[in-house]
């Protein structure tokens, strides 16, 4: 199949992602909530967040003034909730006129984390109140019940909550489109076919012709168009994304490094220390949970 330079230029034709790939893309986002606070802000009083300290920002009650973002200001009603995947940076947050009162969720992402999803993320995302409907207000209720609470267990409630709150924020920003950057790779519906193909069969050993043909496009029109999307030649996310999945098998599971290297298709173990330390910039023993006498101890 010929692909014309529209396949390139053209604004691609936006579509829900699948149920499946969405699920297991966010389910690899690893993040870790640590604290949920109230706050009443007296008029003209700024809420003043750590720069580079992400954070979610439900407003209860009032309105919160947004300046200094590239939209101009932004004017933040009550049950509307913003997210600062990266945090605020340089904007600039106040009541103004009124007082207002909100809930602030600190969390962080871990850097090897889809890092390239991460980068593509805005400074803000803003879900109005409207388009939070049927589950911001329940989010908020238990996060408000947990701010203060002090009972064995709060520290995983808080974790698990803002987990929730923070994936369904960036669902609810993906359905919404169109977008670009990385997450455009998922509602262009040739290359979410082809990260679809890459998420369900990590193991197989793609090429770019079998790729190509997923998309239903040519080998340069769809290597262009995925590097352009996803930030990544598709043989370089694929090999990512495998590491990716050993790495979580490195935390989770005693077995050995070179066992996991191969079961990702790596002929030899030291073949798949130098593309886990190339990616991840440490040794894949790093993440090994279990040592010798650990195992043994469990059997």
């Amino acid at each position: 199949m010929t692909d014309t330079l529209e396949d390139l230029t053209d604004l691609p034709k936006t579509s829900d992602p699948t149920p499946d790939l969405l699920s297991h893309v966010l389910g690899q986002i690893r993040l870790t909530g640590d604290r949920i606070r109230s706050l009443a802000l007296a008029p003209r009083d700024r809420l003043d967040l750590p720069a580079e300290e992400a954070h979610l920002c439900v407003v209860t009650d009032g309105r919160l003034h947004i300046a200094g973002g590239e939209q101009g200001l932004l004017v933040v009603s009550a049950g509307d909730l913003m997210m600062f995947p990266r945090g605020p940076g340089q904007l600039q947050l106040a009541a103004r006129d009124a007082s207002a009162s909100v809930v602030l969720c600190r969390f962080r992402f871990d850097t090897d984390s889809l890092r390239d999803m991460m980068s593509a993320l805005p400074r803000c995302i803003h879900i109005g109140r409207a388009e939070g409907a049927g589950w911001l207000d329940g989010i908020v209720h238990f996060l408000l019940l947990e701010a203060s609470d002090e009972q064995p267990g709060a520290a995983l409630m808080v974790s698990r909550l803002i987990d929730l709150a923070v994936i369904r924020t960036l669902r609810s920003w993906i359905h919404r489109g169109p977008i670009s950057g990385w997450f455009g790779g998922l509602t262009d519906p040739r290359i979410a076919n082809v990260l679809k193909a890459i998420h369900e069969r990590p193991m197989q050993r793609w090429s770019i012709d079998a790729l190509a043909s997923i998309a239903g496009m040519s080998r340069s029109s769809f290597c262009e168009r995925f590097t352009t999307l996803v930030g990544r030649p598709p043989l370089r996310y694929h090999n990512e994304h495998r590491l990716a999945l050993a790495r979580d098998l490195l935390t989770k599971r005693g077995a050995r490094v070179g066992e996991i290297g191969l079961s990702i298709g790596y002929e030899s173990e030291a073949a798949f220390s130098r593309a886990y330390k190339s990616l991840f910039g440490h040794s894949p023993r790093t993440e090994y949970k279990y040592d010798e006498a650990d195992r043994h101890k469990m059997q």
